[in-house]
């Protein structure tokens, strides 16, 4: 593995996890059940439910780095009910009762995060501490609000809205003039979570291959690379969970959309400080600008915090050069201090960061092609931490041929569009976060809604 020391999730772990030292890679050609292309929280959580389901199953992760190496081990750590589509995008398309039935499905996968989690004995800091959401404006407030009626009318949870007097005498935010709380979030180390999962699969009897990069697969024909030496995999089943890294592969390729999101990591705090800003354990917070931050407080009293910025790169570029940007990790700096005075003088000890996958529509998908012989799951533009439980309980179901409630919801089966080729895509996808910036500039200067943001919806998914 890449020297990740800059990485809280896995800088925490390092000596737990004897230094990340690599499972063996594909030895030889092998035949198998399914073959699943990555070993993140997709992969492994679709190993997990498909050995619930058959345990005679022949299962292959196959993974170019190792488990958890890409966005399931360096998130947010945000195991929330959110989903890429809104309820009413979702209404809108589907219908009142597929829209319903896709937010309770997200709602009972926190719970099933944990209980998995506990089950297992994953020690991974799972607390259901739920998401405080400030408003830091008029135009903000009404953000809230409209969260406050969404939850109304399709949740299985209930979203609180806070008032100006609530928000300001519980929380070191000073401009707050609202907040929702959503309990439907738990933090979670994500680092833990998924390298503690990964034994969980193998204890089971899958096999994880590392260090085995994956070419190209065709209709149950696997091509891949380890050591230097070319591979095969034959399989009744691939299954596709590459998630951002996908883009390189031939059969993904323009379907998804790598985006850096990154990430900082602050000293321990001290008691009075958290009772300043008034976080709590288990608890995740936001605020309603259009440039998404995100953050929790960690088991061990940090803040970890991190949000969007990065350019996207040419040609669906990824590289660890990409990881750290000083201007990004300077913005995120002085988000965090503006969001709570009281993180002030906190000394930042990590930085780090790594692609999301985001579709032509953002709307995350999972399916099933027969014919093909292939499977898929992805595009979770960043609220891929619990999306990965529902999507391998789905593919679970569909690989074995069931017919379940969860198969029946309104994401299963979906296609989106291609991104356009290069330069356009290299356009449009930095055109939407430049204009992201100005439109929570526009808003601070106005005070009224933002016309960038709606202009530019059909570049950032809303």
């Amino acid at each position: 593995m890449r020297d990740r020391q800059s990485a809280y999730w896995f800088d925490s772990i390092r000596e737990v996890e004897d230094g990340f030292r690599p499972r063996p890679g594909l030895g030889g050609d092998i035949d198998v059940d399914v073959a699943i292309v990555g070993a993140g929280l997709t992969g492994l959580w679709t190993a997990y439910y498909l050995h619930e389901r058959d345990p005679a199953l022949r299962i292959a992760l196959l993974e170019k780095e190792v488990a958890g190496f890409g966005a399931s081990g360096r998130n947010g750590g945000w195991c929330s009910a959110l989903f890429p589509k809104s309820g009413r995008a979702l209404e809108a398309r589907y219908g009142f009762d597929a829209a319903v039935a896709q937010r309770r499905a997200m709602v009972d996968t926190v719970d099933e995060v944990g209980r998995v989690a506990e089950a297992e004995d994953i020690d991974c800091d799972f607390v259901r501490g739920g998401t405080v959401t400030f408003a830091r404006s008029r135009v903000q407030l009404g953000s809230a609000r409209d969260e406050f009626a969404e939850s109304e009318r399709y949740g299985a949870d209930q979203v609180s809205l806070l008032g100006t007097e609530t928000v300001r005498s519980r929380f070191g935010v000073p401009d707050a003039v609202a907040a929702t709380f959503s309990p439907a979030c738990a933090r979670v180390h994500p680092a833990k979570l998924v390298r503690g999962l990964a034994r969980v699969v193998e204890r089971r009897g899958a096999t994880i291959y590392e260090g085995t990069e994956v070419l190209s697969w065709d209709r149950g024909t696997v091509s891949a690379v380890s050591g230097d030496v070319a591979r095969t995999v034959r399989a009744g089943t691939v299954v596709n969970a590459t998630e951002g890294y996908g883009s390189a592969i031939a059969q993904v390729g323009r379907r998804i959309l790598p985006i850096y999101s990154l990430m900082i990591a602050t000293e321990p705090l001290s008691d009075e400080t958290w009772e300043r800003i008034g976080i709590e354990h288990g608890q995740t917070f936001a605020d309603f600008r259009h440039l998404i931050i995100y953050g929790q407080r960690t088991a061990d009293n940090r803040i970890a915090f991190g949000g969007r910025g990065a350019f996207y790169h040419l040609n669906s570029a990824i590289s660890p050069d990409y990881e750290n940007d000083s201007r990004v990790s300077e913005h995120l700096r002085h988000a965090l201090v503006d969001l709570f005075p009281a993180a002030a003088g906190a000394r930042i000890t990590h930085h780090w960061g790594g692609p999301l996958g985001i579709p032509r529509d953002w709307h995350a998908s999972v399916g099933i092609d027969r014919e093909r012989r292939e499977a898929w799951a992805g595009g979770y533009v960043g609220d891929g931490l619990s999306t990965t439980n529902l999507a391998g309980r789905t593919l679970a179901d569909l690989l074995t041929g069931a017919s379940t409630d969860l198969t029946r919801l309104p994401w299963v089966g979906h296609r989106s569009p291609r991104w356009e080729p290069e330069p356009l895509r290299f356009a449009g996808a930095n055109a939407g976060l430049v204009g992201m910036q100005f439109a929570d500039t526009e808003e601070r200067l106005t005070g009224r809604p933002s016309v960038i943001a709606r202009l530019l919806g059909p570049l950032t998914g809303h």
